[in-house]
């Protein structure tokens, strides 16, 4: 049976677009109240429009840069400023910069490597770190990470990629282990390819390169890792939704996908 979230607070990282944006709609429409953040700010205030239309509840939005601990720490106090508690946090925040090989890197290749490490790695410890103690406080809270099946299956030109996300799962699971006992469900989403703006941010704005990623195939979309996410949180307490891996058809892992000319 599943519950509802009336009177719950969700917080959602890295929430205006893509998986983010798709998760907050449909917790929104679960009855979950919202805190999200995201650097574009100016999209943010547009999901936040759509999602009042919808259910008649303004979300709380505030910029959110989650590799820095100043902006960080700002979001989390005002979060818990608006609601004065925090039942589920959403750590969706995270990319993929570039494919390049380790030994064909670059200096710029670098850079990459470290926004990918202090984003998804650093910023989903930042967060849930600064929320943890409020979450522990309330009756009934849960942490979902979403990861990839790159944290499951390692592909040349994703070494650093498939680094964090298998560094998300080992946090995952020590997070559930570090918990056991105490009221804090604790899950990990691990989609396959998503046609969002990842592969587009990953190819640092080629939209060409970003499409045939996805030609011939037919991949997730937002709203189906949305429905994963949402599914996870709505569960009994009592039920810990460990892991959810979850693929387009026409994939069967990384790099055998499955395309029709």
């Amino acid at each position: 049976m599943a519950i509802r979230g009336d009177g719950k607070v969700a917080v959602v990282t890295g929430a205006s677009s893509g998986i983010g944006a798709a998760t907050a709609v449909a917790l929104a429409d679960a009855g979950f109240r919202l805190a999200l953040g995201a650097r574009r700010v100016e999209k943010l205030e547009d999901l936040a429009d759509r999602i009042a239309e919808r259910t008649g509840e303004q979300p709380w939005i505030s910029a959110l840069d989650v590799t820095s601990p100043t902006s960080t720490q700002a979001f989390v106090d005002g979060a818990l400023a608006a609601f004065g508690h925090v039942h589920v946090l959403v750590n969706n925040a995270g990319l993929a910069r570039g494919t390049a090989h380790v030994a064909e890197a670059s200096d710029a290749d670098e850079a990459d490597w470290r926004e990918m490490v202090e984003t998804n790695v650093l910023g989903l410890l930042r967060v849930t770190r600064l929320l943890l103690p409020h979450l522990l406080a309330t009756d009934g809270a849960h942490i979902i990470n979403v990861g990839s099946i790159a944290g499951r299956e390692a592909y040349a030109g994703g070494s650093v990629y498939c680094g964090t996300k298998f560094a998300v799962r080992a946090i995952t699971e020590a997070l559930r282990q570090e918990l056991l006992g105490k009221p804090v469900r604790v899950t990990t989403v691990d989609p396959g390819m998503v046609e969002t703006e990842f592969s587009i941010v990953r190819y640092h704005g080629d939209t060409a390169k970003a499409s045939d990623v996805y030609a011939g195939m037919t991949p997730l979309t937002a709203e189906d890792i949305a429905d994963c996410i949402c599914f996870a949180a709505t569960r009994p307490q009592h039920v810990n939704i460990d892991a959810i891996i979850v693929k387009p058809l026409d994939q069967a892992g990384a790099g055998k996908v499955a395309r029709r000319s």
